[in-house]
């Protein structure tokens, strides 16, 4: 399996408009793969403007409200590149897509490192920030798994959020389960 790192990715569009959405890139030999699904605003951007930025953030409301709507976060330009990084990046990889793999689903986009920055110390783990992140993962794919897999995830992780969650985490994970509960009423199920 390869390594995946958990990201913010900012994109642009020709006329400047900025996307930001959690994706995990992969590494591949001296650079990183980003493999956006198609159809996506990311495949969109990275075609029309060849640069993204892979924000490191332990911000776990970005991940939780870039999948629930919220895509309103604080943006700094970077200076002589086209793509913006978040505000709450710890820090930023500016990518520079060099070649593209066809694929009828996830198009490969390996991109080269650039520019990289640090803006802010890590200050320590919270296993309710990973418990949000993981959440955040499964809800961007609800629609691939079965009721079963979805109630055992949420019924593991929500044990950290119950031990270690402070406010932020907690909203974030409320964010996220209101998108669960709203995919299990379309399937007919309750919540459990």
């Amino acid at each position: 399996m390869p390594y995946i790192r958990e990201t913010i990715i900012t994109t642009v569009d020709r006329s400047g408009t900025v996307h930001i959405a959690p994706i995990g890139i992969i590494a591949e030999r001296d650079g990183w793969v980003i493999a956006p699904f198609r159809p996506s605003v990311t495949l969109g951007n990275l075609a029309e403007v060849p640069f993204a930025v892979a924000n490191y953030t332990d911000d776990v409301k970005i991940f939780a409200g870039c999948l629930t709507g919220r895509r309103d976060w604080s943006t700094v330009a970077i200076e002589g590149f086209p793509v913006p990084r978040l505000a709450a990046a710890l820090a930023h990889s500016v990518l520079a897509v060099e070649s593209v793999s066809d694929d009828g689903v996830r198009p490969r986009h390996f991109c080269r490192v650039v520019q990289e920055e640090t803006h802010a110390p890590f200050t320590g783990f919270n296993r309710a920030r990973a418990a949000v992140l993981e959440l955040a993962i499964l809800v961007s794919r609800l629609h691939m798994l079965p009721r079963e897999k979805i109630d055992a995830e949420i019924a593991y992780l929500s044990i950290a959020i119950e031990k270690t969650a402070g406010p932020e985490e907690r909203e974030a994970w409320g964010w996220l389960m209101e998108k669960v509960t709203e995919h299990v009423a379309a399937d007919g199920s309750a919540t459990g």
